[in-house]
């Protein structure tokens, strides 16, 4: 019996002790085996660099090339302008007439551009229609007469007064190219000494030649054509010859030049 009794208790104590080494075994593992109170708190992953994002170009869209126009597309708007700056161009319309050429060639002349009767071009529109007034002229005062334009211009002190549609000297019947000055002034209506029923208008004569050569309104203004119409002497339209004539004194310079 005591025997028996030996035998428990020496399973008891034997128990323990296995028991015992496992505490110990536990209690010394390796930090491998069982993690540390530190590295069982989770850590936040450090964030990889991306690239950023590359912006996608919007579509680049060619310009349209600007269309060139031609230079009819102007006219109405020069035609405009010319008339509004004093040089006459009849019906004002868009048409380029004759009338209208007048006034381009008046235009180029007293803008130092080549003097010509053409039509319009992408240069005239240019210059008109950038324009806000008359040039100054160059010229001292006096009345000038254009036979390339068939147009008179007025200058008074350092402007030009108005600017006229004439009808110099037909073939055959050519008004000479030559200064002058206004020796007699002859108010009113008078028949020509030379043509029956052909009447001159508030006459400015200028040359003393035989007969004597004017300035002159005739008797309707359907006689001052676009071209050289008249026998020798300078038709002007009416009343432009009946202010001209009350404006200009004995002694002005009257000068003709160019050819048509």
């Amino acid at each position: 019996m005591s025997r028996r009794r030996g035998l428990v208790a020496g399973s008891v104590v034997l128990s323990f002790v296995l028991v015992g080494c496992s505490d110990v075994a536990a209690s010394e593992s390796s930090p491998s085996d069982t993690p540390s109170s530190a590295s069982s708190t989770p850590t936040s992953a450090t964030p990889s660099s991306t690239p950023s994002a590359t912006p996608t170009p919007a579509p680049t869209t060619k310009p349209k090339p600007k269309v060139k126009q031609k230079p009819q597309y102007y006219a109405l708007r020069v035609e405009r302008q010319l008339d509004k700056l004093g040089y006459p161009v009849g019906d004002v319309d868009g048409d380029i007439t004759a009338r209208a050429k007048q006034a381009l060639c008046a235009w180029r002349e007293t803008n130092g551009m080549p003097v010509s009767r053409k039509g319009l071009t992408l240069n005239d529109a240019y210059s008109v229609l950038n324009a806000t007034k008359r040039p100054t002229p160059t010229r001292e005062p006096g009345i000038y007469v254009n036979k390339t334009c068939q147009v008179a211009y007025q200058i008074v002190g350092k402007a030009y007064k108005r600017i006229v549609w004439v009808s110099t000297g037909a073939p055959g019947y050519e008004t000479p190219n030559r200064t002058g000055k206004v020796w007699r002034k002859w108010a009113g209506a008078h028949e020509s000494s030379l043509y029956p029923e052909a009447y001159m208008y508030d006459s400015l004569y200028f040359l003393r030649d035989r007969p004597g050569i004017a300035l002159h309104g005739s008797r309707v203004n359907s006689l001052v054509k676009s071209y050289p119409a008249s026998h020798r002497c300078v038709r002007v339209t009416r009343p432009e010859i009946n202010q001209i004539f009350k404006e200009t004194s004995i002694g002005t310079k009257v000068q003709v030049y160019g050819d048509y």
